[in-house]
């Protein structure tokens, strides 16, 4: 669950889009993350109503990292 969305989203394939931009005035190419945001429903969930919420990258990181350790403590 994360704190930007109001329900829980049912398991599945989800579009995040990051937006980021370049940071000039370095030696080499480098972007800043700028926005994160997730595409909800679900990819392979049809409806008519679309939302896209953004959300904390780190905060999603931590919720994938919870949700793969969990998958792995059911397989084993």
């Amino acid at each position: 669950m994360l704190s930007s969305l109001d329900v829980r989203q049912p398991a599945g394939t989800y579009r995040l889009v990051i937006d980021e931009e370049e940071i000039f005035g370095l030696s080499f190419l480098a972007y800043r993350r700028t926005a994160t945001m997730l595409h909800i429903p679900a990819i392979s969930i049809k409806s008519s109503r679309h939302q896209v919420v953004e959300v904390d990258p780190e905060e999603l990181a931590a919720a994938l990292d919870a949700d793969a350790l969990a998958y792995r403590t059911v397989e084993e």
